[in-house]
């Protein structure tokens, strides 16, 4: 009989714990029944069951329910589940009191839909009525999951029933909304469903308490009017079922809160919907300028309300200034343009306002926009005799801030000479601001200890996407403590595989780092080491090689394989390819040093090993080291020392192509579906290393390393499978080629471009690591950098102005190659100039004027001549470009410059062109 039946037995059969005593009495069959019915997974049976129970007897039971909880916990067999599920409900009415709560809201509960299953409702039903709104109240109370809340139906049952207190706990009114949109077929709108609802007038108002639900409830369930949110909330307040003023005022402190956009917009839009009129505005106007400085959305709401309250004459003219304190410094131009608009109509409307509202607008004169400032300029420049000359001195001041092209004017208008320092004289000597070149962090010391290998283990499986370096120290400290003593190592590591067991790659995931677990699994003596030679023999399948491996996951793959069966078998005392720095490189004189030290033990190293080793090791390597590896006898050895002598791989020529296949045979497709037929893309294509260099005795790379560089060039079926969502480059894919920086770059390049053509967001993550990284930067790198430039999400733009400025700090940056490439990327439509400037306005901003100038010259003749120009943010560009020009002393005539300066009318980049022109004069 096993520990959880004995323990059973015994809770339920008194005659177990005394069979020996005359006179024992039978125990109540009707407990057996019930345990009988738990172990056998019969939900519908327990509420009946549990009813025949008092409470001695349901009290008696909980023992043995315990033991056999613990005893299943683990388990995920199909019978396993059919018992935790009557092991819940069991155990709720065992429980006479509220600690029936934890019971049903345990996470090995809840993890399921067993709380969904009307046994749960009749059981709780069959309960007193203090012990279901006690329970209830404290399910309700804990916390509950984003999705999918088990609970809340016994919960909201026992409310309705009893007629109790409805909970206004998160997770309660969170499910509550989330349940509005269930069912299916012919159903009210929301807004009649709101309104039959007894819970709505307790609720609804705490969803204005409730964070991230901008998503959610942003949701339309069909065209009908009242059946999104927004319109249900203003339908049910203008009826009066909900307080009208209540819900303005939640609105107003929701949105001051502040949260994510989408919770900001979500009440934004029920504001708009319940239509506050100008009166409820001018009540709570201090309440409104606060939005001024949100998100951008608020605010511009808030400057459109004010605005109109203000012409109203509902509010204080102090408002006007303060709104402008606000709005005049932020970066987007609408709202600034509109702020300068609604001086000027102050302005007119009242000329006794004309001197606070020029020195309001001055404010504008430190705006990095050049047309801001121009437009502040011209606003002050009307109204400044109206205000008379007691603002000039204050104007005086600021105009201090304005470009040094608007000093002149300012000078003309104020009476006095603006500027005149080192910023308006480029011939003083421009120093590039560069941050200093990085240098690779060693990657530390071999782990010393089974204990901290343990620890070190546990980090990598805990994080969401663990370090290259602790992958490697962990991959080599156990081969390292396995040599040393895998019994300790074993031991060392049995809490660890407790909780993260070993399960086989998942047939739709990449091998990654995480499976390291693998070589735990052998160090353990999990696998045979039998099974692991059939692998590394293709006699069998690798539970580390699922169908959707990629070349990168398969060389992981091939080097834990053959860790696993080393560990098992040969136990060599350490590995060839951990690298010895951050980005993945490997010392020469590491390397040698290493195989020196197998060659002494007689080891021989595993051919992935040497493999990915000779991968990582420096092209240059000094006399010493040769020297000492031509020392080298083992064939290994050999090997090592013809690579370092030759200088391993050569870097692979990129050959510029386009990449615009057009529309194929299907039509009417979805953008997702076939999305290669709307995108005209530049790529690269490289010849590949084909079966590689030969090594002394006829080496070669094995066929998985060879796969890390094989040909490439764009086509649909690379664009098909590069769109795949489990084909994501990572650091640890960087770190098997750190010397070819340019081969990955080309190999990645879609997967970069798509921040730009379809922008897709975290594409530019590695575009900082590859800078960083070692061999040319040629054509793909500087494709991948403009891509990165031109992306559509900020990170993804900052990401790549890194990249920039660490090759312009280590001096592989060619400008005019980016800047020409940029240019065509503009004029094919792949990177949008907007996009571009607020990327090299960021560059520029952290005094790399040199660098971006470098860039931006040579883009200009594309970017002006071009056939695809566009005057969106091209005016923004030629203002970047004249700063950038004026501050270096750059000089020269552009032509397409020349020639836009020359044409007639006053639009942005006409003006912009003749300041660039000016400046490039002299």
């Amino acid at each position: 009989m096993s520990g959880v039946a004995q323990v059973a037995r015994t809770a339920s059969d008194p005659r177990a714990a005394a069979s020996d005593a005359p006179g024992a009495v039978p125990a109540p069959t009707a407990v057996e029944e019930l345990l009988a019915a738990v172990r056998g997974g019969r939900m519908p049976q327990i509420p009946a069951l549990v009813a025949a129970l008092d409470q001695a007897q349901r009290r008696g039971c909980l023992p043995a329910l315990k033991a056999l909880r613990k005893d299943v916990r683990d388990d995920w067999s199909k019978q396993a589940m059919a018992v935790k599920g009557a092991l819940m409900l069991a155990g709720a009415g065992c429980h006479t009191g509220p600690a029936a709560a934890t019971w049903l809201g345990a996470r090995d509960f809840t993890s399921r839909e067993w709380a969904r299953h009307p046994a749960l409702r009749q059981l709780v039903a069959a309960q007193p009525e203090e012990w279901q709104v006690e329970v209830a109240t404290r399910l309700a109370a804990r916390p509950g999951p984003r999705w999918g809340w088990s609970l809340y139906p016994v919960i909201e049952d026992v409310v309705r029933r009893t007629g109790c207190a409805v909970p206004q706990t998160d997770p309660f009114v969170r499910e509550w909304t989330d349940r509005m949109r269930l069912g299916s077929g012919p159903r009210p709108t929301l807004a009649e469903q709101l309104r039959a609802d007894d819970f709505t007038p307790v609720l609804l108002p705490r969803v204005f308490e409730l964070a991230d639900v901008g998503g959610a409830l942003s949701w339309r369930f069909t065209p009908r009017p009242g059946d999104a949110w927004t319109e249900a909330i203003a339908e049910l307040a203008a009826a009066g079922d909900l307080d009208r003023a209540d819900l303005i005022d939640r609105c107003l402190a929701r949105l001051l809160r502040g949260g994510k956009p989408a919770d900001q917009r979500f009440f934004l839009d029920v504001l708009q919907a319940l239509a506050p009129t100008s009166q409820e505005y001018a009540a709570r106007v201090r309440d409104v300028l606060p939005l001024l400085d949100g998100l951008s959305v608020l605010a511009g709401h808030a400057q459109g309300v004010l605005a109109e309250l203000d012409e109203a004459g509902l509010i204080e003219p102090e408002v006007l200034t303060e709104a402008s304190a606000v709005v005049l410094f932020r970066a987007e131009k609408k709202l600034v343009r509109a702020q300068l608009a609604w001086l000027e109509r102050a302005a007119r409307r009242a000329p006794g306002r004309a001197g606070p509202v020029v020195l309001a607008a001055a404010e504008a004169f430190g705006h990095p926009d050049r047309g801001v400032q121009e437009r502040a300029l011209n606003v002050v420049a009307r109204h400044l005799r109206a205000a008379g000359e007691a603002v000039l001195p204050e104007l005086r001041l600021a105009a201090g801030a304005l470009d040094p092209a608007h000093h002149p004017r300012a000078g003309e208008l104020f009476g006095a000479p603006v500027g005149g320092g080192e910023d308006d004289d480029p011939d003083t000597g421009w120093n590039e601001l560069l941050p200093p070149a990085p240098r690779p962090l060693p990657l530390g010391p071999p782990i010393a200890s089974a204990a901290e290998l343990a620890q070190e283990l546990s980090a990598l499986l805990a994080a969401d996407e663990p370090e290259m370096a602790v992958f490697e120290r962990v991959l080599d400290g156990l081969v390292r403590q396995a040599h040393q003593d895998r019994a300790a190592l074993v031991e060392a590591l049995r809490p660890v595989r407790r909780v993260h067991p070993w399960n086989g790659v998942g047939r739709w995931y990449d091998c990654a780092p995480r499976d390291v677990l693998h070589v735990v699994a052998a160090v353990a003596g999990e696998t045979p080491p039998h099974r692991f030679w059939d692998v590394l023999g293709g006699k069998g399948r690798s539970p580390l090689r699922g169908q959707n491996n990629t070349v990168y996951g398969t060389v992981l793959a091939a080097r834990m394989e053959e860790a696993a069966w080393q560990v098992a078998a040969q136990s060599p005392p350490y590995l060839l390819a951990t690298p010895t720095d951050t980005t993945g490189a490997l010392d020469p004189g590491t390397l040698v040093e290493r195989l020196a030290g197998y060659q002494a033990a007689g080891a021989t190293p595993g051919r992935a090993d040497l493999c990915a080793a000779l991968l990582r090791v420096g092209p240059h390597a000094g006399a010493e080291v040769l020297r000492a590896a031509e020392a080298l006898t083992s064939p290994s050895g050999r090997w090592a020392a013809h690579w370092l002598r030759t200088g391993g791989l050569p870097g692979q020529p990129s050959e510029r192509v386009v990449f615009a296949p057009g529309r194929g045979s299907r039509h009417g497709h979805h953008y997702g579906d076939r999305w290669w037929e709307d995108v005209r893309r530049v790529a690269v294509a490289q010849p590949g290393i084909g079966a590689g260099p030969k090594g002394p005795d006829g080496e070669r790379l094995a066929p998985e390393f060879r796969a890390l560089l094989e040909g490439t060039e764009p086509s649909v079926a690379r664009a098909r499978k590069v769109g795949e969502w489990t084909w994501r480059p990572t650091a640890h894919w960087a770190a098997m080629l750190p010397w070819h920086r340019e081969e990955l770059a080309a190999r990645w390049l879609d997967h970069f471009a798509a921040a730009a053509d379809r922008d897709e967001r975290h594409r530019s993550g590695l575009l900082p690591a590859l800078a960083e990284a070692g061999g040319p930067a040629g054509l793909a790198l500087h494709l991948a950098l403009a891509y990165g430039l031109g992306a559509r999400h900020t990170e993804d733009r900052t990401a790549a102005v890194d990249a920039l400025l660490v090759l312009a700090a280590r001096g592989d940056l060619d400008g005019g190659q980016l800047g020409r490439e940029l240019g065509a990327l503009v004029d094919c439509g792949a990177v949008k100039s907007t996009r571009l400037g607020a990327a090299l306005t960021l560059a520029a901003g952290t005094g790399a004027y040199g660098t971006v100038w470098s860039v931006l010259g040579p883009a200009l003749p594309t970017l002006l001549g071009g056939e695809g120009k566009s005057a969106r943010g091209l005016g923004d560009l030629l203002a970047l470009a004249a700063d950038c020009a004026r501050r270096t002393g750059a000089r020269g005539p552009v032509a397409e410059v020349t020639a836009t300066a020359a044409q007639g009318g006053s639009s942005r980049v006409v003006k912009e062109a003749r300041a660039l022109r000016d400046v490039l004069a002299g």
